[in-house]
């Protein structure tokens, strides 16, 4: 049992009150508290507190605190619910403390895991590369439920999809131009397995990529690989070298036709 002497404003921090108490050895300082729970418990000077009360004070002013810290974590964007579970768990804030805390932010809205991982997609699918299955493990990773997940990637349909591996193809075939088609066509469905791409979607966007493959384009392909090719087997000559270049270059995805081609262009030239 104690009575309240002396109240003070913290001088680094405005919304904190130091609170000083005399329990039979004079004027002590006894706890800090929020201005919200200053307020909550009429906390006023000579004001007596038994036990009990005082920790029910402090037990409130914990919450309080780890709630601002909370609002602080939830100010720099939006967060899942496991995040701010797990960032007040690095604070070292007890278990209790943190429930209450994640039920009054969910009652004011500042946490709601359905609208988190709905804007979470969205955000992904504007701003990034990333496939629908990498974007599931990363909601799985921030706690989301598999029901909300699912909800949430309705935000990236299939035809979305479709369009995003097309353009992602593109860039990429632009970028292996001196490769054989199969060789690219497989570089590029592991890229996009990396990425989180179902395979439907994969070859939907690949096929229609193989439909549009300019035969020149592979031509200058096979020239290259050729030309590296020549280089290499060039103490090699006759039948053997022909067939260690078909090797060679069927090895490198480049269709019998093809090689047969650019082996009648070379034995003409």
């Amino acid at each position: 049992m104690g009575i309240i002497t002396k109240i003070t404003t913290q001088q680094k921090n405005k919304d904190r009150f130091n609170i000083y108490m005399d329990s039979g050895q004079g004027e002590e300082f006894a706890f800090s508290v929020d201005s919200d729970v200053l307020i909550k418990f009429h906390l006023k000077k000579g004001m007596e507190i038994d036990e009990f009360s005082l920790m029910e004070i402090q037990y409130q002013d914990d919450i309080r605190k780890a709630y601002n810290l909370a609002v602080h974590y939830l100010a720099r964007r939006m967060r899942s619910e496991k995040e701010v579970r797990d960032y007040l768990i690095s604070k070292e804030v007890d278990e209790p403390v943190i429930n209450e805390v994640l039920l009054k932010l969910s009652e004011q809205k500042y946490l709601n895991d359905c609208e988190f991982a709905a804007a979470y997609v969205r955000t992904q699918v504007n701003t990034t590369d990333k496939g629908p299955e990498v974007i599931k493990m990363e909601l799985k990773e921030k706690g989301i439920s598999e029901a909300l997940i699912n909800q949430a990637l309705d935000e990236f349909p299939q035809e979305q999809q479709i369009e995003k591996v097309s353009k992602i193809s593109e860039k990429f075939f632009k970028k292996n131009l001196k490769e054989s088609f199969r060789i690219q066509k497989q570089k590029l469905e592991q890229m996009l397995l990396r990425k989180g791409y179902p395979y439907e979607v994969i070859h939907i966007a690949i096929d229609d990529m193989d439909r549009h493959k300019e035969e020149d384009e592979e031509m200058e392909a096979i020239r290259y690989q050729g030309e590296k090719a020549l280089r290499k087997l060039s103490k090699y000559d006759g039948y053997e070298w022909k067939q260690r270049m078909k090797q060679t270059l069927y090895r490198k995805g480049f269709s019998m036709e093809l090689i047969e081609k650019y082996l009648s262009e070379q034995e003409k030239s």
